[in-house]
């Protein structure tokens, strides 16, 4: 009689993945000594998020390449770097029919978090300041919209209404520059741009939240954590426009800016298939785990970078 072949668990699966020479090989010549404490966290991230659970396997490992390459964590408590899932619409065809449609495929995407985007920046060692916050109601008195200075003056303070948010960087040069946005423009700027925000969720909501400093809940993104979202969108559209960019940082930018251009999201997605040719994930390349009851220790170390 036959035996059925056990069916191997998610966590299994990536596991196996994983231990291919082909893609261990790039993890090490990414991050060298601490590609075993990453792949760990990787694993970690993995059995603790369903929606994660959800996605192929082989486009996971592809985004956590991409976050290898720039030597950042993907530890969502480290606040470095991220690999979130987003339901993105895909064309298919019913061969039985030949009906055309839309199905919504859970796709992960390494995003960069607003630790990590400050950390490549500090690695240029060309910037002597780099800050980013929040404004409250009376403390920004003057704009100079001939220099772009701004001037933010706590003092003047007068209640704990968030009106708005700065980035301001200043490079070894003396060669400084600030960016500031109203509460209102993030707001817009988010709803107009940003993924995973509901259609039915006006600009005036994500407002009000901002209001509330919704940025102590749990989670990531514009929903869960408007201020930390705000001041990272803040910090990258500074450096982005005004600011010394290394390859590493050239390299964050082109991905954070497909939030600025909707259009191209197929196209970034395309290119992360495309990359995992290169991990050339067969049938061969890994060796099936046998079924086990135990799920993966959620305390595995954590990367050290």
């Amino acid at each position: 009689m036959a035996q059925t072949q056990a069916v191997m668990k998610p966590s299994q699966v990536l596991q196996s993945m994983l231990k291919a020479d082909s893609v261990a090989l790039q993890f090490r010549q990414a991050l060298g000594q601490h590609s075993q404490q990453f792949t760990a966290s990787l694993i970690d991230l993995f059995t603790k998020d369903q929606q994660l659970q959800g996605c192929d396997p082989k486009l996971i490992i592809a985004e956590a390449l991409r976050a290898a390459v720039l030597n950042l964590p993907v530890t969502p408590g480290l606040g470095y770097g991220y690999i979130v899932v987003f339901n993105n619409k895909k064309k298919v065809t019913d061969p039985q029919t030949g009906e055309t449609g839309w199905v919504k495929v859970p796709t992960p995407t390494f995003v960069i978090g607003y630790k990590g985007l400050i950390q490549l920046a500090i690695r240029t060692g060309q910037y002597r300041t780099l800050n980013s916050g929040v404004v409250y109601e009376g403390e920004m008195s003057v704009a100079n919209k001939l220099t772009g200075e701004i001037n933010i003056n706590p003092d003047n303070r007068i209640s704990d209404q968030v009106v708005g948010y700065f980035a301001y960087f200043e490079m070894l040069n003396g060669f400084s520059k600030t960016l500031y946005m109203s509460l209102e423009e993030m707001a817009k700027y988010a709803k107009k741009y940003a993924k995973g925000i509901p259609a039915n969720v006006t600009w005036q909501d994500l407002f009000n939240k901002g209001l509330d400093g919704n940025s102590e809940t749990s989670g990531l993104g514009w929903m869960n954590s408007f201020t930390d979202m705000a001041l990272k969108t803040a910090l990258r559209r500074l450096l982005s426009k005004w600011g010394y960019l290394s390859i590493q940082m050239q390299t964050a930018m082109a991905a954070e800016s497909e939030e600025e251009r909707p259009s191209e999201r197929q196209t970034m997605l395309d290119a992360a298939k495309e990359s995992t040719e290169t991990i050339n994930l067969t049938a061969e390349t890994y060796t099936e785990l046998p079924q086990v009851d135990e799920d993966v220790p959620s305390d595995l170390t954590q990367p050290q970078f």
